[in-house]
């Protein structure tokens, strides 16, 4: 007899366990609903696809490519520099003047996801145009890049702006037309940059020079160029 009530003492004591965890899981759930409730969409998504895990994802991708950017991309040194361009002055209306397989392009859009802006990029070769989608896809970065396959000699003209952040690598010959036509659509603060412009080297010549030496003529600017990577030259739009 005492057995059988000792077992019924231990029955009685699971099953008043097991009650209270079923309570305790009822109450979580409850306060779960309650919060999601309370809690906006958008602050909810963020937690699911906020800026860690995305930083996370471009990190992961850029590490998996790195050294195979051969095809007319900016090394690494100059992707980062555009980045921390863009972050510092939160910048948040970006142009890309050749985007080639998108590897400047997804530094821009990086820096502009945590500005909550938008790049447009422009590239003439299908093939190109084409590979850098995918990329732009594979970063997770698509959201913020309106990438269009056109002739930017035609396309830049149209554009309406305004921008506050350009990134200029396109066919050398045409930097200064290029930087004529978007400068009107430049905000007052604005950064215009153009990539391969390193003015001690003997190999700059041609438009590249031609803007450059134009760039600095222009006292409504102020040009530096970085010159640790493939030669970045940097021109704010005084205000």
């Amino acid at each position: 007899m005492a057995n059988l009530h000792l077992e019924d003492v231990r029955s009685r004591r699971k099953i008043g366990i097991l009650q209270m965890k079923i309570k305790l899981s009822l109450v979580l759930l409850l306060i779960v609903l309650y919060w999601s409730l309370l809690v906006p969409d958008d602050l909810l998504s963020q937690g699911l696809k906020g800026p860690n895990v995305l930083d996370a994802k471009v990190k992961s991708f850029l590490e998996k490519r790195r050294g195979t950017w051969t095809d007319l991309n900016v090394p690494e040194r100059d992707g980062k520099l555009l980045y921390d361009l863009i972050v510092k002055n939160q910048y948040r209306k970006a142009l890309e003047i050749g985007t080639s397989t998108g590897h400047s392009g997804i530094y821009i859009a990086w820096a502009l996801s945590k500005t909550k802006g938008k790049l447009i990029t422009i590239e003439i070769d299908k093939e190109r145009h084409q590979r850098a989608l995918a990329n732009f896809a594979e970063a997770g970065l698509a959201e913020y890049i309106d990438a269009r396959l056109a002739d930017a000699h035609d396309l830049v003209k149209e554009l309406r702006g305004p921008f506050d952040f350009v990134f200029c690598d396109a066919d050398k010959e045409w930097y200064k037309q290029y930087f004529i036509d978007i400068y009107p659509k430049l905000e007052k603060g604005g950064c215009y940059t153009a990539h391969n412009v390193s003015p001690g080297s003997r190999g700059m010549a041609g438009g590249t020079r031609q803007f450059y030496d134009y760039v600095k003529s222009l006292p409504a600017l102020k040009t530096t160029v970085d010159e640790s990577g493939g030669g970045l030259s940097i021109s704010y739009r005084l205000r």
